[in-house]
């Protein structure tokens, strides 16, 4: 499939971000953040990540209606583009030895929001930028050049930090930076190609006015059957995905030994669990248009309850390995064919209210999954538990998801 040049320029922009989700969020920032001597466990890192999700997911719908409104969409969408990568910096300045642990977690909280709330207009974009027809294999794309795309600073950040010592800051540091740069570099193509074409025409009081829409569209939300139905399924099954993306890292340092699983092997996994999605993505997006995005979504969903139960018995590396490709194999595609299913199904010049709902349901799902993995692991004391109390939201996803009709999109 021959792209256009905004279709690229978007796909872009998720090269650029996923060099956050994989570097800051499940690798880099886990890893410093336990260098605190104050700090009881990197586990506690899952109530920081679900006061971030509250935050952005309060401000999600409201955001979204306003950039409704024509030329308004990109404006959000660089803004916190802007806020994301500058605090992603700021996270560099913040070194251990401080012992300044807050002021490391409220630069990580601003970079979340920055990167979650910037992805709530570029989702929307992608009924701007693509035909129905091509949703699926678009937003596919996206995310598996995203994963390949992302190896590169990561690579980079991986290769600073063996040269500069495994147990030195600076090279988590500089890798920070990288990561900043990259995304930084990456988004402008998305700025400078990419133009809402889809929008609520002008009119007085628009933040009045964009008040009155969100409510009235939250009254009638359940009148949008189809929708409605989605956006529960995905709220819960979502929230499992989002959950193991970022607590991949503290879950398994907490669960092996320490001996059993430095800190370089464990970013090399990281980065192997990147070579896989990027493939298994696409492969999505190839089969969806076989088979259907319905089919395919189940299929991601089901891969992640199985892989649940592999955490749970894990003993080694290698089980590490072999969870990491099973994670791996489902993580893009599942979160590719959800976007663009739910693009497909809602009206497009209400485009950024809708992803507004999308996100706060999203966001509002991140919150439970971190927060009941450190949770049982307090009650229990043992981590290894922990994993098994997300199952039963994928179960419920998965469930709900299937009382959609088969021949939708």
């Amino acid at each position: 499939m021959k792209l256009t040049k905004e279709e690229r320029s978007w796909i872009l922009y998720d090269c650029g971000n996923s060099a956050y989700s994989m570097a800051i969020t499940t690798a880099l920032l886990p890893i410093v953040f336990g260098m605190f001597d104050s700090v009881d466990s990197s586990m506690t890192l899952g109530y920081f990540n679900s006061i971030a999700s509250i935050i952005i997911a309060v401000l999600s719908p409201i955001l979204g209606t306003i950039a409704d409104y024509k030329d308004k969409k990109k404006r959000f969408f660089i803004f916190f583009a802007v806020l994301g990568i500058a605090a992603t910096v700021f996270l560099a300045v913040v070194p251990p030895e401080s012992g300044q642990w807050q002021l490391l977690i409220l630069f990580y909280v601003l970079s979340s929001i920055g990167f979650a709330g910037a992805n709530i207009f570029y989702d929307a974009f992608l009924v701007d930028v693509t035909t129905d027809e091509r949703m699926d294999k678009v937003s596919t794309m996206g995310f598996a050049f995203g994963y390949i795309a992302s190896v590169i600073p990561f690579g980079i950040s991986l290769l600073l930090v063996l040269w500069l010592g495994m147990d030195q800051v600076l090279g988590y540091q500089a890798g920070f930076i990288v990561t900043a740069l990259w995304w930084g570099l990456l988004t402008i193509p998305m700025y400078r190609d990419v133009h809402q074409k889809h929008y609520v025409a002008p009119e007085p009081k628009p933040v009045k006015n964009s008040f009155k829409r969100l409510f009235q569209t939250f009254k009638n939300i359940r009148q949008y059957k189809v929708v409605f139905i989605f956006l529960i399924a995905y709220f819960f099954y979502i929230d499992g995905v989002d959950t193991i993306i970022k607590m991949v890292v503290p879950y398994a340092t907490s669960v092996l030994d320490a001996g059993a699983l430095d800190t370089f092997t464990l970013l090399g996994i990281l980065l192997v669990i990147q070579l896989i999605a990027f493939p298994c993505a696409y492969l999505y997006g190839t089969l969806a248009k076989t088979y259907s995005s319905r089919a395919m979504i189940i299929t991601g969903i089901l891969t992640y309850i199985v892989a649940c139960i592999a955490a749970f018995f894990i003993t080694s590396v290698w089980h590490i390995f072999i969870l990491g490709a099973l994670i791996g194999s489902a993580q893009g595609g599942i979160q590719a064919l959800s976007r663009s299913y739910y693009a497909k199904i809602i009206p497009k010049a209400n485009a950024n209210e809708f992803f507004g709902f999308y996100n706060i349901f999203g966001k509002f799902a991140a919150i439970m999954g971190p927060a009941l993995m450190a949770l049982t692991t307090s009650l229990t004391g043992n981590a290894q538990y922990s994993i098994l109390a997300i199952i039963p939201l994928f179960i419920i996803g998965l469930t709900v998801f299937m009382t959609l009709p088969r021949d939708l999109v």
